[in-house]
């Protein structure tokens, strides 16, 4: 055997423990007692010691060394890309930091949950505080002198920094309060009223998520508090949750998460536990969950069968056709949680989160300063205040398990998304016809062949300018929301 084959044959053993470790996560979060929690921690953390180990093996750097990249082919030099850029970031973070990360954070998520349950900030404050300051030394020492945040961003997004996001958010802001305003100005759009089984909700996001291609062979479909997906390969599975009055929430997580999990399913199993195995960066993820759930699922086209499918599940529901069933699906309305926000206010929750926590990782905000920051900024955003904190700063988990640089990459998924869309109508002109079928097949497929087969073969920038046939810009995206809630609001 050669170099290569040595490092890749430890390199798969590696990918399957993380698989093993994804999978803790994943029963963390849907079937695990709650007295458990103490010892999961322990658990999780064993699991990264021993991720950690092998990440930093020096027979790893010995293979490295002895592996000429330019003998290899394309294949090859990705994976090499792709385990010597990780082995070169694991080995700047000492073994003692990554455990301990990894034991505070698991028990942190347990202690945010129940703080988030109880409105309760500051019982969660010390515990976010002193994940910030494990996150900062971690961030420290992959900057090696530069940028904290920009160090945390590659663990998502390879390529960007915090200066790039910037610009090209402070692009989008100003075009989508715009817009946002003057929708807010027009006739509203009522929403739905009544009561929605949420058996028969199940039913139908199990359905949704078949005719959506998540392959039920190699998934599974659980409720849970925060909607998520899980896993890789032959084995990724999605969560979901109800609510007796708002159907859509159900729905559109679950084509939401259908999005991240075809994508890894759809991933060419030659590349199964290797590193390009996996999506390649969470904006290219995010990009598949958006453009699912919003320029497929809230299409014109796809939501009038939608309207069908629901009369059959629940009766005469309130909205008298099809027109107006796709102006109660795209509805703008006042909202505190990202996760249900409608695509045009969307980006504003992300933004929001991008600038604080950027701020607490350069140290310009402090945590006992944060419910503050959060609220004014919030106010100021969306013009009313926040009610409560798990309508605020305690609605999302990410910061309770460190994933610090992730808010940024759903804003960026949105425009990857909106180069694709774009991409994609060119490319298949019968799209609406078919979904109006509720055939979602045609962009499915192309999405498939364009994107999600890649794995991490190639860059993300790349991924995206090789699908759409040009750089990545906010252009797209802007046009197709403004054209859309023109067209809904009558602007």
């Amino acid at each position: 055997m050669t170099a290569y084959d040595d490092l890749m044959e430890f390199t798969r053993d590696t990918q399957a423990l993380g698989q093993v470790a994804g999978r803790l996560g994943w029963d963390q979060e849907t079937m695990m007692p709650r007295g458990a929690a103490p010892q999961r921690a322990e658990e999780m953390a064993a699991m990264e010691s021993a991720l950690h180990a092998r990440r930093i093996d020096p027979k790893v750097g010995d293979w490295l060394s002895a592996i000429d990249d330019e003998t290899l082919d394309t294949v090859g030099q990705a994976n090499m890309r792709h385990i010597r850029r990780s082995f070169e970031r694991t080995n700047k973070v000492p073994a003692a930091l990554a455990t301990k990360l990894a034991k505070v954070t698991s028990a942190a998520q347990g202690i945010w949950a129940e703080a988030r349950a109880a409105d309760d900030f500051k019982a969660f404050a010390p515990t976010l505080a002193e994940v910030i300051m494990l996150k900062r030394e971690e961030g420290q020492a992959l900057a090696a002198g530069g940028d904290v945040y920009d160090a945390m961003l590659e663990d998502y997004e390879p390529g960007t920094t915090g200066a790039n996001l910037e610009a090209m958010f402070g692009s989008m802001r100003p075009v989508l309060s715009e817009l946002r305003a003057a929708v807010r100005e027009a006739a509203p759009v009522a929403p739905l009223t009544g009561d929605f089984d949420e058996g028969a909700q199940m039913k139908l996001t199990r359905q949704l998520a078949k005719g959506f291609g998540y392959d039920m062979t190699r998934g599974r479909v659980d409720k849970a508090v925060h909607p998520f997906s899980s896993g890789s390969g032959l084995d990724v599975r999605i969560t979901t949750r109800t609510n007796v009055k708002d159907p859509f929430n159900c729905f559109y997580s679950t084509i939401h998460e259908v999005g991240h999990a075809t994508y890894e399913q759809n991933i060419h199993l030659n590349h199964l536990l290797t590193p390009l195995g996996n999506g390649v960066s969470m904006g290219v993820h995010e990009s598949q969950s958006r453009i699912y759930e919003n320029q497929i699922g809230r299409s014109r086209a796809f939501t009038g069968w939608l309207f069908g499918q629901m009369k059959d599940a629940f009766g005469d529901f309130g909205v008298k056709d099809e027109e107006a069933f796709y102006a109660t699906v795209n509805r703008v309305g006042d909202g505190f949680i990202r996760t249900e926000a409608d695509e045009l206010q969307y980006n504003l929750h992300v933004l929001l989160r991008f600038d604080l926590e950027r701020a607490l990782m350069a140290g310009d905000l402090q945590v006992s300063e944060l419910e503050g920051a959060w609220n004014d900024r919030f106010e100021a955003d969306f013009g009313y205040a926040v009610d409560k904190p798990s309508n605020g700063v305690l609605q999302d988990v990410h910061w309770s398990v460190g994933l610090f640089g992730y808010f940024p990459t759903y804003s960026l998924g949105n425009v990857y998304a909106g180069c694709l869309n774009e991409a994609m109508r060119k490319a298949v002109p019968d799209l609406d016809a078919n979904l109006a079928k509720g055939d979602t097949s045609a962009a499915t497929a192309w999405l498939r062949d364009n994107v999600q087969t890649h794995g991490g073969l190639y860059e993300p920038r790349e991924v995206i300018e090789r699908a759409a046939g040009v750089a990545p810009s906010e252009a797209p995206l802007l046009a197709y929301l403004k054209k859309k809630f023109s067209d809904i609001y009558d602007l």
